[in-house]
């Protein structure tokens, strides 16, 4: 085996592949990047960890093609650290040698023949762009669960149905939940599974933008999802495909409805919590005309701010966790958003209210930009 490539290029494909790389792999060989490399031209280094497979796929100039396994994260520490200079890389006896410039380094190749055989993606579901794909997953994975105990809510909901996408998550106490256009190979596909937050965050944030994303998604006992695009490609197992109905939740009547100009409302709740603690909310007071943003820590400091904003219906008092608040607000990329309440207790609904089109217009008519977060208050104590 023997190439030739870009620095930089090199750089980008093996930090793709190193995201799988199991810390304690379970078989020595799991540690190990494969390298492989055809006549063709093609070179493609992979990790596995037999949950997740991440594959980068990058033109070389290939002067010997083969393949080789070598230790992932050390590979992917040294490219990153070498010199801007196009990289050699053969192998020389039990050694893959990577040369860059004046540096060389010399890495022990593991038994490739051990390696296990890198799954194949299902059939093809449709494409949607990069950045959509990517702007959506970023709106709804600060709402996973964390409790690796409740696997199900440490993961994404893909629901598909015809060209339309719905991506959500919850900790159950919080819903995050966006739905978009996407591009199906068959129009009347359906299909409803749970992929892990974490490796589908990862890889949405990863694939080049300008890009378009395949998705690929079987049927039946089909337990894997493929994503691929630009030159990167993922495999990962299903997590069990149980998960409430929430959609049906992100419906309701509503008694209070704010209108709130978003960058303000931020920088007013970051303020107020710099006074919280864990576990401490920030209270928000809706009147007409206005919200007043408090907080306390016991006696020792407290903060008061207050906001122009539009209220119809009932005044009301009610308190959220800040952090809860900034991420759902995180995913609003208007100018306003709409705060829904049903009292105190109830759940919330936060949603963006589309940008006007031009000076003369009004505010949207449109009921939000696809994008809705619905938490759950925090109970005032008298």
């Amino acid at each position: 085996m023997e190439f030739r490539v870009d620095r930089q290029t090199l750089a980008d494909a093996v930090a793709w592949a190193a995201r799988t790389l199991p810390a304690r792999p379970a078989l020595p060989v799991l540690a190990g990047m494969l390298i492989d490399v055809n006549e063709q031209g093609e070179l493609t280094l992979a990790g596995f960890d037999y949950e997740v497979s991440a594959r980068a796929r990058e033109d070389a100039d290939v002067t010997e093609p083969g393949r080789a396994l070598v230790p992932g994260r050390l590979l992917a520490d040294i490219v990153r650290n070498l010199p801007p200079h196009p990289v050699e890389i053969f192998t020389k006896g039990s050694e893959v040698v990577v040369r860059c410039g004046p540096a060389e380094f010399g890495l022990l190749t593991l038994p490739v023949e051990d390696y296990p055989t890198l799954p194949e993606p299902p059939a093809r579901a449709g494409t949607v762009p990069a950045d959509l794909f990517a702007a959506a997953v970023a709106q709804v994975t600060p709402a996973a669960g964390r409790d690796d105990t409740l696997p199900m809510l440490t993961g994404v909901r893909v629901d598909l149905d015809g060209d339309t996408m719905w991506l959500a998550c919850t900790d159950r106490y919080r819903i995050a939940a966006r739905e978009l256009t996407w591009s199906p190979a068959d129009p009347d596909f359906t299909a409803g599974v749970v992929v892990p937050a974490r490796t589908l965050a990862d890889t949405a944030k990863a694939i080049k933008r300008g890009a378009e994303v395949a998705i690929d998604l079987g049927g039946g006992a089909d337990t894997l999802i493929g994503v691929s695009g630009g030159g990167r490609s993922m495999t990962s197992r299903l997590l069990d495909d149980q998960y409430i109905n929430y959609r049906s939740r992100l419906t309701g009547t509503w008694s209070s409805v704010a209108e709130i100009p978003v960058a303000p409302f931020v920088e007013a709740i970051k303020r107020a919590a710099l006074v919280t603690e864990r576990g401490t909310p920030v209270q928000l007071a809706f009147t007409s005309g206005e919200v007043r943003i408090r907080a306390a820590t016991g006696d020792s400091a407290r903060a008061n701010e207050s906001l122009a904003v539009e209220l119809t219906g009932d005044d009301i008092d009610i308190a959220f966790a800040p952090q809860y608040l900034l991420d759902g607000l995180a995913g609003i990329d208007t100018e306003y958003a709409r705060l829904e309440c049903a009292g105190p207790t109830k759940a919330a609904l936060l949603t963006g209210i589309p940008d006007k089109k031009d000076s003369d217009d009004t505010k949207d008519d449109a009921t939000d930009t696809g994008f809705r977060y619905l938490a759950m208050p925090v109970r005032l104590t008298p």
